[in-house]
């Protein structure tokens, strides 16, 4: 155990120098910049070393991993952030340990995650999930409202009881205009944040860049960076 700290603790040191480096190169200060580590397919064992190694925020994108997990470290000062896409059967399960859900992106969601939140007695912060590889009115291939039903949807996230909707998130596109454009895509999810704060000033959080491209996602002003591999290492694919 004493090796597998030692891993996490100085790949957390080069992350936390590369989101530092980025932040400087941007103007802007460290403080403006909030790590999310993504632990999936990783052991509550591993979420307790990076809570001992100061990790406050914590994400997972699968309710199957997730919900065990959240379960073992109620004890930990953590907030814990759903990233994947969720599917309304899930809802139930997600909406009793996640303090964030960051990947609303239809309006049966909505009402799903509100209906639990309610039931519950929790209130969950809500992240609407832009897809900058759908066209008008489609979904892109990994989740998310286009651009266009941004407003439509945070509107009816802002009225749901129990829900707080707290800004929007976004993944690189590997298609369309953005592909191979991460700074450019993080610019424009920018541009969308601008526009959603004209009519909801509370909804702040900008959610982009990931182990690969979080320099690009913190130059463009993201307020959270999801990053896995670049704490946890590549764990190898089973079967």
């Amino acid at each position: 155990m004493t090796d597998r700290k030692d891993d996490l603790a100085t790949n957390l040191a080069k992350v936390e120098r590369r989101i530092a480096d980025a932040c400087a190169a941007a103007g802007r200060e460290r403080e403006e910049v909030t790590l999310i580590v993504v632990t999936k397919t990783y052991p509550a064992t591993d979420v307790r070393i990076l809570s001992e190694l100061g990790v406050r925020h914590v994400a997972e994108n699968r309710d199957q991993d997730a919900a065990p997990k959240a379960a073992a470290c109620t004890d930990l000062p953590l907030t814990w952030h759903f990233v994947g896409q969720l599917q309304t059967n899930k809802v139930r399960s997600v909406a009793g340990y996640a303090d964030f859900v960051q990947s609303v992106d239809r309006s049966k969601l909505v009402t799903a995650l509100s209906k639990e939140a309610v039931r519950t007695g929790r209130e969950l912060g809500c992240l609407i999930q832009v897809a900058l590889d759908a066209g008008e009115s489609e979904r892109g291939e990994r989740g998310g409202v286009a651009p266009a039903g941004i407003e439509e949807l945070a509107d009816l996230v802002a009225k749901a009881p129990g829900l707080r909707l707290a800004g929007l998130m976004t993944v690189a596109p590997l298609t369309g205009e953005y592909a191979g454009r991460e700074q450019a895509a993080f610019g424009r999810l920018m541009d969308l944040s601008t526009d959603l704060r004209r009519s909801h000033p509370a909804a702040t959080m900008v959610s982009a860049g990931m182990s690969a491209d979080l320099e690009q996602a913190v130059a463009a002003g993201a307020t959270h960076v999801r990053v896995g591999s670049a704490v946890l290492g590549v764990r190898p694919r089973l079967g």
